[in-house]
């Protein structure tokens, strides 16, 4: 590492520790940490910092410090282009693969985690979990939610939030109850191929699990 990373490093100092997640207090911020998810999960993508912050769900100033100590450590680098700044994974980073690998390994929310975050939609009757909760690639969708009185606005918050701690975006279908049935009955495809591939239910009031 050349001599200005090392001064950018130790005038920034990052010490702080977090008591949320043991990986962030391992990288040093929550916001380090989606952010290192979000730039190798998508390394074929360039986000300018507004962007990165959104995805990240970050505050925009702790986030272009972050992203400004990310660049000083040769982990992403910096693309101009007609829009602007751009920043994306740097593949000649000495460890990129070892980092990679260990993120994704590492990288899962709790069930507990996705229905807290879900709840604050509405009522919820059932939830299915498959794709990139399950390694279903196959899946076309990662999450099946099915409940009453569906707010769109918190569950596309709910979403955005289990999205940036993931570092992925996430392919999701709602019905109402009246309409998963429905559905259920003329075997829907898309429902079809959620229950034939790996999935995974942590909710279930309408008892499909027990069919």
């Amino acid at each position: 590492m050349d001599s200005s990373r090392v001064g950018f490093l130790r005038k920034h100092g990052y010490n702080a520790l977090t008591s949320m997640d043991p990986l962030a207090r391992l990288f040093g911020t929550p916001t380090r940490l989606k952010l290192l998810r979000l730039f190798l999960f998508n390394d074929d993508l360039a986000f300018p910092v507004a962007d990165a912050t959104f995805r990240a769900k970050a505050p925009k100033d702790v986030a272009k410090k972050e992203i400004a100590l990310l660049l000083a450590c040769g982990v992403i680098r910096k693309k101009l282009g007609k829009q602007g700044a751009a920043y994306a994974a740097d593949k000649r980073f000495e460890h990129y693969e070892e980092l990679k690998t260990f993120l994704r390994m590492t990288t899962d929310v709790s069930d507990s985690y996705i229905l807290t975050a879900l709840k604050k939609a509405g009522t919820l009757r059932l939830v299915t979990l498959s794709g990139l909760f399950t390694g279903a690639i196959e899946s076309k969708i990662d999450i099946l939610i099915v409940g009453d009185k569906l707010e769109e606005k918190p569950l596309a918050n709910a979403i955005h939030a289990l999205e940036a701690e993931l570092g992925r975006e996430l392919r999701y279908a709602t019905f109402s109850t009246e309409q998963f049935r429905y559905r259920l009955g003329v075997y829907d495809r898309l429902l079809r191929d959620l229950f034939d591939y790996p999935n995974r239910t942590v909710v279930d009031k309408l008892g499909v699990t027990q069919k």
